[in-house]
């Protein structure tokens, strides 16, 4: 990972140095001074973006959705529910405790071929997990590790899980009952994703569709309901 100027990371997010600098000012954004210059880290800044996702608007998640466009213009149109086939979606997810939903999320991501090594990847999400949890006040984790584990990916996948009973999966005690389980390729792909399924379970009404499937396939079309009408994530 390499540190941005203040150039570098205004073109990279798509705002002006003079942004950048009131950010900073603010107290708003992750930097440090080397030599008297401000650095940033880029996996600071990728956790900044992060947070900023978990609090974001349909508006404001639409345009980070169109800066990480531009960020990674090279890679080919696609869809969450092409990154989560029925494959990888388990209706009923069986789990019954926190560390086990982890691990059988992780057991549902190596279906198709993608990833191979699900112990790997359930450490990863596991010690993220332990730094912060992912689960969501309306009864969903959106889980990933906390960086890109390209040694076991072979592209970006996605998988759901959805339990019948909502388990009491963050440290906070709150239930859980929607998993996604997010493993990219990349950090610009990841943050993608995570804002288009930040803005699918923000669209009214759709959780409780999503929880009523009975099979795999409901689930997969419910995906692909929900996608239409925010348009191909390219």
């Amino acid at each position: 990972m390499e540190d941005f100027d203040i150039a570098a990371l205004a073109a990279y997010l798509h705002i002006t140095p003079d942004q950048v600098h009131k950010l900073v000012k603010q107290d708003k954004l992750p930097a440090r001074r080397v030599g008297g210059e401000l650095r940033f880290s880029e996996a600071e800044i990728h956790h900044w973006l992060e947070d900023r996702i978990g609090v974001s608007d349909e508006g404001q998640l639409a345009k980070i959705e169109a800066a990480f466009h531009r960020a990674v213009p090279a890679h080919p149109v696609w869809t969450i529910a092409e990154f989560c086939p029925i494959e990888r979606i388990a209706v009923p997810l069986t789990s019954r405790t926190r560390v086990s939903a982890i691990r059988d999320m992780c057991d549902l991501a190596t279906h198709g071929g993608l990833m191979w090594d699900a112990p790997a990847m359930a450490a990863a999400v596991q010690a993220r997990e332990d730094l912060h949890p992912t689960a969501l006040d309306n009864g969903v984790a959106l889980l990933h590790p906390r960086r890109p584990q390209t040694s076991i990916l072979a592209d970006s996948v996605v998988a759901l899980g959805i339990s019948p009973q909502p388990l009491a999966f963050a440290w906070t005690g709150q239930l859980t009952d929607v998993f996604f389980l997010i493993c990219s390729f990349d950090d610009a792909i990841h943050l993608k994703i995570l804002a288009r399924l930040s803005r699918m379970i923000a669209t009214p009404g759709w959780l409780d569709q999503l929880r009523t499937a009975q099979t795999p396939a409901e689930a997969h079309r419910h995906l692909i309901e929900a996608e239409e009408p925010l348009g191909e994530v390219r």
